[in-house]
């Protein structure tokens, strides 16, 4: 038994703190022995039998002769509890390596790290090393952290609330839509929204727009576009920023709109020859014209194959981004589903994305497939613009609880027209309705801002 583990005991004998082993999260597997142990489980059942108090230390080394007390102990139980963690997961690294003999049973256990390396794949075996490594950080963590007293420790609050008057920890990335930013104010980093539509409504091209007016006002974004090609969204991206730019003038139903490049005419690579020497003018100057940085992990890029939340932080952490675009939730790695319940990977999932945003500070926009609706359209045929509802969401509901907001989308493509619609807001704007121009081909996503845009949708609206 180390020294530092008969010490921590000691000092709990003689300052009576039995609460210090929950406080500082020490677990009876730090201690090294079974007579450690067997300490360890005495000291708690005799508190949970005497009110709390602590045992003599002519009890505790009478019922546990293989623990020496220690008088007078000075360190403190963080400083001890490091030493008892630090031995610990220095442990359990051998006893992967090397294989252990159990101290309490005495049962043989062979080299888990030999067994991995010769049935795994080495990108199993990688992962398992990453696991591994986050196991050791989670056994030397120490925790002393207190929770707040709201009425005592107003000074953490008043130091959170200058922090972020002065932008050094919290930002709020504005959205492209006005509306949005009056309802709940922008995008709160440290937060996770959720977008969700039916197939082919435009949630990939109305999220992308938003991850690219961050850009614009200075963010770093990372976009995992899980089920679209580099190109493709490159096309869509260099359409929507052309257009803000007003690039070319263009008019669609007697509206005349500031447009950009053609998007189709992008993808089959056949824009004029005129448009094509305007779209290498214009891409020669985009950085001048977006403050911030996009980076884009595609769904064709070859060396994308691990889509788990564990490598979207690597690529947080990495990039630095403060934006971040999962499209969509349903094609990452899901977590393991530990609670074996229907939906549960996705759940784990959502809620490990939810922690990522937290802390990595980022604001993370997840989307997700709404249910099919076969009532949309009426007796004759037309459909009207109806966005799900919460209830409608498909395969990963648990993204509605995760979210600090949830927004549903429908288009009519073919009318140029569209709805986003706020299905919940944890800080206000819940069933808020906003109105857009959709003619993504031509990379105009944008709120209705004048008379004119609202007069070709009249009868639509």
């Amino acid at each position: 038994m180390s020294v530092y583990e008969e010490q921590l005991l000691s000092k709990i004998v003689d300052t009576g703190d039995v609460k210090a082993l929950t406080r500082f999260g020490i677990a009876r597997t730090d201690f090294s022995t079974a007579g450690g142990r067997q300490a360890y489980d005495f000291v708690l059942a005799y508190a949970d039998s005497n009110e709390g108090k602590v045992p003599s230390y002519a009890t505790l080394t009478a019922e546990c002769p293989d623990i020496t007390y220690i008088p007078g102990v000075t360190d403190s139980f963080e400083y001890l509890t490091r030493g008892i963690k630090e031995a610990a997961a220095r442990r359990m690294i051998l006893e992967k390596v090397n294989g252990y003999v159990d101290v309490e049973t005495g049962r043989k256990y062979e080299s888990e790290f030999a067994q991995k390396f010769g049935e795994e794949s080495p990108e199993s075996f990688g992962n398992y090393l990453r696991e591994l490594a986050d196991s050791i950080t989670m056994r030397t963590s120490v925790r002393n952290q207190m929770a707040t007293d709201v009425k005592l420790d107003f000074e953490k609050f008043l130091t959170e609330y200058r922090a972020r008057k002065s932008g050094e920890s919290f930002r709020i990335w504005k959205s492209a839509f006005p509306y949005i930013n009056t309802q709940i104010g922008g995008y709160f980093s440290s937060n996770m929204y959720t977008w969700y539509a039916r197939s082919g409504r435009g949630k990939s091209a109305v999220v992308m727009v938003e991850a690219l007016e961050a850009a614009i006002q200075g963010a770093t974004v990372l976009v995992w576009p899980l089920e679209m090609a580099r190109y493709e969204w490159l096309a869509r991206a260099y359409s929507y920023l052309s257009a803000k730019a007003g690039v070319f003038n263009a008019n669609f139903d007697g509206v005349d709109y500031e447009a950009g490049f053609d998007n189709k005419a992008l993808l089959m690579g056949r824009l004029s020859e005129e448009s094509e020497a305007r779209l290498v003018e214009w891409l020669r100057g985009l950085n001048e014209a977006v403050a911030g940085r996009i980076i884009l992990r595609a769904a064709d890029d070859e060396d994308f194959r691990d889509k788990s939340v564990r490598q979207l932080e690597a690529d947080i952490l990495e990039t630095g981004a403060e934006v971040v675009v999962v499209d969509p939730i349903y094609y990452m790695d899901y977590e393991a589903n530990t609670s074996k319940t229907a939906g549960g990977d996705a759940a784990a999932t959502s809620k490990k994305l939810r922690l990522l945003a937290g802390r990595t500070k980022s604001v993370i926009h997840v989307i997700t497939q709404a249910e099919e609706n076969p009532s949309e359209k009426g007796d004759d045929g037309v459909r009207e613009l109806k966005p799900p509802k919460r209830a409608e969401i498909k395969k990963t509901k648990a993204v509605l609880e995760d979210a600090a907001n949830t927004f549903g989308i429908d288009t009519l493509a073919h009318e140029g027209r569209g709805v986003i619609e706020l299905g919940k807001g944890r800080n206000g704007g819940e069933d808020a309705r906003i109105e857009i121009v959709y003619l993504p081909n031509y990379g105009i996503v944008r709120e209705i801002q004048s008379v004119e845009d609202a007069g070709k949708f009249a009868s639509g609206f």
